[in-house]
């Protein structure tokens, strides 16, 4: 039986101060109730002793050389010597992470966390998904109720024009991705974020969970993520136009909403050479 939990609907006041800075204790609660929803909604708020290995996202999207070095060692753990797979799901995981800490703040709090690019920290620890820490988190607010209070903007603004679009950038700098596999991975995220959410929110929280649904649903009929997957009832599903990769590495399979379904393309599987993962596997600087 799942446990149950209190979602409570708070407001600008409830959350910031008159502007919009958010006190220690209202950072708190919020990164308490993301983290009642899984790892992928964990953020770290305040100072921290180990802060050890931190680097500001902005440091990845704009410092040549330091996405590629993380791509190549996610390329290791893959087993693959394709960077075009080891990118895509990189970035996929990257996604995933940055739509859940806002979103699920968004529907669960009324307020977006804005993870600014050279303030929000992120470390990535393999296993697992990548740390996300921000010292002076702050929230831009709104209506989790509807659409129209300003929660699918502020969404947009902090996810998609802060984050993915110079990721997607940088991604295809370090190797040919096709762009639009990576918004189909902005989408993927997205739905996987917010189906979570609503099975998280229901039934103690059922206007919260339809909200999720429906930003989402928003949020990916328009700019840069239309047309890169479509939607089905009932139960909430996502479909998306194309395909990660993530079949392409020696133990991989799609998933559960690949354009390919359970029979993606036959193809060769192959691994780095042992004399090169060896320096991979070296952290970076």
């Amino acid at each position: 039986m799942r446990p149950r939990r209190r979602f409570v609907r708070a407001g600008r006041r409830a959350l910031t101060g008159a502007d919009g800075a958010a006190s220690a204790a209202r950072r708190a609660e919020v990164v308490r109730r993301l983290a009642e929803f899984g790892p992928y909604f964990a953020l770290s708020v305040g100072a921290r002793t180990d802060d050890a290995g931190f680097r500001p996202l902005r440091e990845l999207y704009e410092v040549p050389g330091l996405l590629a070095e993380h791509v190549r060692q996610i390329g290791t753990l893959l087993r693959t010597d394709e960077l075009r797979v080891a990118a895509s799901v990189l970035h996929l995981g990257l996604a995933a992470r940055l739509w859940s800490v806002a979103l699920g703040g968004a529907v669960s709090c009324g307020a977006v966390p804005l993870l600014d690019p050279g303030r929000t920290q992120w470390r990535r620890e393999a296993p697992g998904p990548v740390e996300l820490w921000d010292p002076e988190l702050g929230f831009a607010a709104g209506d989790p109720s509807g659409i129209d209070g300003g929660l699918a903007e502020a969404l947009h603004d902090a996810v998609v024009d802060r984050h993915l679009v110079p990721l997607a950038r940088a991604v295809r700098a370090v190797t040919p991705v096709a762009e639009q596999l990576l918004w189909g991975n902005a989408a993927s995220a997205l739905a996987g974020t917010a189906q979570v959410l609503e099975q998280g929110l229901r039934p103690e929280a059922p206007a919260q969970a339809d909200a999720a649904l429906r930003l989402a649903r928003a949020l990916q009929a328009s700019g840069v993520l239309r047309g890169t997957g479509t939607w089905a009832d009932p139960p909430p599903s996502f479909r998306r136009n194309s395909c990660c990769l993530y079949y392409r590495t020696p133990e991989g399979g799609t998933c559960g909403d690949c354009v390919f379904g359970d029979d993606p393309p036959r193809t060769r599987r192959t691994e780095p050479p042992t004399a090169g993962r060896a320096a991979l596997e070296e952290p970076s600087a």
